[in-house]
């Protein structure tokens, strides 16, 4: 636009052909020309689908039609935005621009003739999916909703749950063409802020065209962009995002998409369930201890049966020798070989059931894990204690879903250590993923310091859930009121 299309203008026709001319292609764009107040001619421009049409006629028609008596110069904006209009927020606007991006999310504008100053009238009204419980992360017990994709519902579900003036939403818009709305949540005397400025600091150094979801953010602002092991956490519960504010740290909200980013993101997290805090601390604790244990056979199994079987068959039991030896007998493959491809099958099923239609995905692991895994047995392709480790690894796979994408690598990484190298390599490359992993920050904060921390603090909330009674501090990310429980 040129200068003089950067601001309204006096005229009612101007100032029309102005917004014409920003979306002449846009074919929802409505404009509604009225008189109120014995010719005043004014004009409501909104987009259509968008709105909420009851409010429109209700807080802004019904109040200027019924009007007597305004003043006929440019104080008549200035009047009705004063003493008229009953919406529960409106603003007055004499920049285009500004007036523009308003309209695009859900506001109507309202041009009077004879005054450069508009007025944007908060209509939002466009459909949502509504409040569901989460499909990725139910739950036995506890609150059954999830966010949806419209930010401004999902910050007042965490507002509603944190009835404190603490608790602050600051706002922001990214993306050049999207212009995508973004809530920064945190509790204002609980959160790090070294991580809160850096966090800041990353968002305003992003230039990007579009974001149509949080994974645009999370791979801009994170540590490690390509790392397997998440830096960045999401969810879609609300409760979740709410106890990691209560913990100090930060939860961004992303217009548009249900999964709302948390940070920092430690790597005990990986194995805590929604539930554990809903349930008896006993129980979450065993069930926190048996993903460890999933976690570890995950990505070990195959690669130490491997490199018993190959190199160092002596440390096996002689009875469980022999049965390995005969089950091997007409196989064709070497042990290495039949492990990755019994693992890509595996990743291949998985997947194909993840994709397809639930009722079909449902069918088709069955039949490809039990009918064709059976008649590959039969046919001598395959023998069964390998069919049976790759299996036992990769539903031990399926019990920590934050970890998929590092359970995935390091499965193929640690058959291939165990395939050439026997236990040498399986332990070599264990260590180098220890040493990985406690080199792993996330906005400043080491990855792994709730594992560091003292005997006491590991074992009340890391490797089990201890009661709500011992409980007393909160985590070591922040330094500000540690106190969760006084007595």
């Amino acid at each position: 636009m040129n200068r003089l299309e950067d601001f309204f203008v006096g005229r009612l026709r101007d100032n029309i052909n102005i917004i014409k001319t920003l979306f002449d292609k846009d074919s929802v764009i409505r404009f509604r020309n009225f008189s109120f107040c014995g010719g005043i001619e004014a004009c409501l421009i909104y987009f259509d689908g968008m709105v909420n049409v009851d409010l429109i006629n209700d807080s802004i028609m019904r109040p200027l039609v019924l009007a007597r008596n305004l003043p006929r110069d440019e104080s008549t904006v200035e009047y009705v935005y004063k003493n008229l209009l009953y919406a529960g927020e409106v603003k007055l606007v004499g920049e285009v621009q500004t007036a523009a991006s308003s309209m695009l999310y859900g506001d109507t504008l309202l041009l009077i003739d004879g005054c450069k100053t508009a007025l944007i009238i908060n209509t939002k009204g466009w459909r949502t999916r509504g409040i569901s419980e989460p499909e990725n992360e139910r739950v036995l017990e506890g609150p059954r909703e999830g966010f949806d994709e419209a930010a401004m519902f999902n910050a007042a579900m965490l507002r509603r749950r944190l009835k404190t003036p603490d608790f602050c939403a600051e706002m922001t818009n990214i993306g050049r063409r999207t212009n995508t709305l973004v809530f920064i949540c945190y509790l204002k005397s609980l959160v790090n802020r070294e991580v809160l400025r850096e966090l800041k600091s990353r968002i305003s150094k992003i230039d990007i065209d579009a974001v149509l979801d949080s994974n645009y953010i999370t791979e801009l602002i994170s540590d490690r962009p390509s790392s397997f092991f998440k830096n960045v956490g999401k969810t879609e519960r609300p409760d979740v995002v709410c106890a990691q504010l209560l913990e100090g740290r930060v939860a961004l909200i992303v217009d548009g998409t249900p999964m709302v980013i948390t940070l920092p993101y430690l790597f005990s997290e990986n194995f805590q369930s929604d539930e554990d805090y809903y349930i008896n601390h006993g129980l979450a604790s065993a069930g926190r201890l048996l993903r460890m244990l999933c976690f570890f056979l995950s990505f070990s199994a195959p690669a130490v049966f491997i490199a018993l079987t190959t190199f160092h068959f002596e440390f096996l039991p002689s009875a469980f020798a022999l049965t390995v030896a005969k089950a091997r007998e007409g196989v064709p493959f070497s042990t290495l070989t039949e492990a990755l491809a019994l693992t890509v099958v595996f990743e291949i099923l998985r997947e194909t059931g993840i994709r397809m239609p639930q009722s079909v995905g449902h069918a088709l692991s069955i039949v490809g894990g039990l009918v064709v895994g059976q008649a590959a047995v039969e046919a001598r392709i395959i023998s069964a204690p390998m069919l049976i480790i790759v299996a036992l690894s990769g539903i031990c796979g399926l019990t920590v879903p934050r970890l998929k994408t590092a359970v995935f690598f390091m499965r193929f990484i640690m058959i291939l250590a165990a395939g050439l190298f026997g236990l040498y390599g399986y332990i070599f490359m264990l260590l180098v993923f220890l040493i990985y992993l406690l080199g792993m920050t996330s906005f400043g904060v080491d990855s792994t310091i709730s594992l560091l921390s003292s005997f006491g603090r590991r074992f009340k909330d890391v490797f089990r859930r201890t009661g709500w009674r011992n409980m007393k501090t909160r985590p070591e990310i922040q330094n500000n009121d540690r106190v969760r429980k006084n007595g």
